[in-house]
């Protein structure tokens, strides 16, 4: 068996500068080394590093790119791949990595830490030899192991800032990865697209200035879809729907989704074509607009793939 670890940056390889933790190349590798040395690894193991090593606050959808590219030119000459990345991120990479691999039948792990390796009882050490052990029994798809946890990766995102146990995720029948009779890899193109939230009280100006220049609304809203009743939502919505942009309509609430057509407030994403995002997190709502922004070449092509569920980013 061969894995390809695909080196990012993140926590999990930082040390103490004068401005505060930054990643260092040689911190992770190094370890991994010494897994080998003590026959913790039974399988042949090669590091791909990410040049610079990235803070995962700063990750883009020119780093997913380089990621699926580094696993696509490598695909038939690896049996599963292992990214180290950062947490802050890890979530929004791990669901872009489910769109862009359609047809992957071979496992793609994402680990990181809450702590440096570098520094005494961290976390690092745990989830990296996790990690590696569940090459041994992962399946196709593209999985989280975090804190002892094997996580969707579509479905994943991150509960806690500062704890061990940093990550959730609910569990569905459906795998994380696209069914697909053959491997291709897809690409992300940058595309202006907000996450609006709904607030008590919400300025006029921010829904209208994104109708009018974005290229996809990520909306989340109230509960099980509700929204404000301000005349410049309104007007904002119907102005998205006269450029043909996809407005994309998830819960703010962790768990349950949303549901249009439950209560009146929800009358108007109906009325102005919103997308039910169903119980979607924000990460796999707002991943998935790039994907199909990306990849579909009209407005029955995005809206068809946002009404389906690719790699089990939704239940329902």
């Amino acid at each position: 068996m061969k894995v390809l670890v695909i080196h990012t940056g993140g926590t999990i390889g930082m040390v103490q500068t004068a401005h505060g933790l930054a990643p260092k190349k040689g911190i992770v590798e190094d370890h991994l080394f010494k897994l080998l040395r003590g026959n913790r690894i039974q399988y042949e193991l090669d590091i791909t590093v990410a040049d610079p090593l990235i803070d995962s606050s700063s990750i883009s959808p020119d780093d997913w790119n380089w990621i699926t590219y580094q696993i696509s030119v490598r695909y038939e000459e690896y049996d599963a791949f292992l990214i180290i990345h950062g947490t802050d991120t890890l979530a929004f990479t791990s669901a872009a990595l489910c769109f862009a691999l359609e047809g992957l039948e071979k496992p793609v792990i994402l680990t990181g830490a809450m702590l440096p390796l570098a520094v005494q009882k961290n976390d690092g050490l745990r989830n990296l030899a996790d990690a590696l052990d569940a090459i041994y029994f992962a399946t196709p798809g593209v999985w989280v192991q975090f804190a002892g946890r094997w996580l969707h990766g579509a479905r994943v995102y991150k509960s806690h800032s500062l704890a061990f146990d940093a990550f959730c995720s609910s569990s569905p029948n459906i795998p994380p990865r696209r069914i697909a009779d053959n491997f291709r890899r897809h690409t992300y193109q940058v595309f202006n697209v907000p996450v609006l939230t709904m607030v008590p009280g919400m300025s006029d100006n921010v829904s209208l200035t994104a109708a009018e220049r974005a290229d996809g609304i990520v909306l989340r809203c109230y509960g099980s879809g509700t929204l404000p009743n301000i005349p410049a939502l309104s007007d904002a919505l119907k102005i998205a729907q006269r450029r043909d942009i996809p407005v994309l309509a998830i819960s703010q609430c962790i768990e349950g989704g949303i549901s249009l057509g439950t209560y009146a407030a929800s009358t108007l994403l109906q009325e102005t074509g919103a997308i039910d995002g169903r119980d979607s997190t924000v990460e796999a709502a707002y991943t998935k607009l790039l994907h199909v922004l990306s990849s579909a070449t009209s407005e029955r092509g995005w809206k068809d793939a946002l009404n389906t569920s690719l790699c089990g980013e939704f239940v329902g």
